[in-house]
């Protein structure tokens, strides 16, 4: 096929430095695959921001265009299952890692990787739930498994970030009571507006008694962050409750007593969206689309260009993002 020019922002690594500028980049340069997308709308995660500071843990080659989150149109398709036109979405797996991402007008990826856009959501809603959203509805998906609604309120930490901000619209759309754990007490009203019956300051949750178990309070939980915050969530939780995570931004690594699941029975789930297989992703989607879909999905968001990338990476890093950001590229 004919080679494309096209826009992307574009990390470079020089003596040990990392700069990100815009760039104009040709799709005979993007990685091989079965289907080349142009993309119209990315989102900015906290991976992508550790891929922009040159963090080789998420990116070991540079130069390297970041975006773990992509939707878009396909413009060629070596593979029957996608056709020139069809609206498609692309999170996790590689993509935005070591393989050129969202960040750019184009990628290029394996068909494993790519799901077909329900045709209930918007590409714009696609990505203000991106991997974020995606994440989010793993974890209610198994926390719904083992607690109802009528069992008791759920806790979220991480509550005004992207995960945290649609597990709270989700757990409210499913009819669940929540009490959201944040550091932005300035944001309280947002909270409530996302379902939150009650906002935990997280200094003063972190700063629990240490006793290996403390008073049952909740029926489950939610974590986004690790640390201190979750060995907290564990101690709280009511017999046969459970709790599921999925970051560690506070700490990667965890102190507690397994008192809370042999004496209560709670079960702690790890939740992973990266490699999430692609017939359960179809299916997630679908309900997100439908059913899940949060009822204020537009108002969790604001919209970027690539020249806002630098601005909003360094905003999430400090974490003082709320919600969702995505990058508008078919405007651009």
């Amino acid at each position: 096929m004919q080679n494309i020019y096209y826009k992307a922002f574009e990390v470079n690594e020089k003596d040990g430095e990392f700069h990100q500028n815009i760039k104009v980049l040709s799709t005979d340069k993007l990685p091989a695959g079965d289907v080349l997308i142009r993309v119209h709308y990315s989102s900015v995660n906290y991976k992508d921001a550790l891929s922009a500071i040159g963090n080789k843990g998420v990116t070991k080659k540079y130069p390297h265009t970041p975006g773990i989150d992509a939707v878009g149109v396909v413009e060629y398709s070596d593979n029957d299952k996608f056709r020139i036109g069809d609206k498609v979405i692309v999170t996790g797996f590689d993509l935005g890692m070591n393989t050129a991402g969202g960040f750019g007008e184009f990628i290029r990826v394996p068909a494993e990787w790519i799901v077909k856009l329900p045709v209930e959501l918007s590409m714009k809603e696609s990505m203000i739930l991106g991997t974020a959203g995606f994440t989010a509805g793993i974890s209610v998906l198994r926390l719904s498994e083992l607690v109802k609604p009528t069992d008791g309120k759920i806790i979220v930490s991480g509550a005004t970030g992207g995960v945290g901000t649609i597990a709270l619209a989700l757990l409210s759309k499913l009819g669940y009571q929540t009490v959201a754990i944040s550091a932005k007490q300035s944001e309280s009203e947002y909270l409530h507006n996302l379902g939150a019956s009650e906002i935990i300051p997280r200094l003063e949750f972190q700063e629990l008694d240490k006793r290996p178990m403390l008073s049952a309070q909740y029926a489950g939980g939610i974590d986004t962050v690790g640390g201190p915050i979750l060995e907290n969530i564990l101690k709280i939780i009511q017999p046969l409750g459970a709790v599921t995570t999925c970051g560690s931004v506070s700490a990667t690594n965890i102190c507690v007593s397994v008192f809370p699941f042999i004496l209560r029975g709670i079960s702690l789930i790890g939740i992973s969206s990266q490699n999430y297989p692609k017939d359960l992703r179809q299916i997630l989607w679908n309900k997100l689309a439908n059913e899940w879909k949060p009822d204020n999905l537009l108002q969790l968001h604001k919209e970027i260009t690539l020249e806002d990338l630098k601005t909003n990476i360094d905003l999430i890093l400090e974490g003082k993002l709320k919600g969702r950001t995505i990058v508008n590229l078919i405007d651009y």
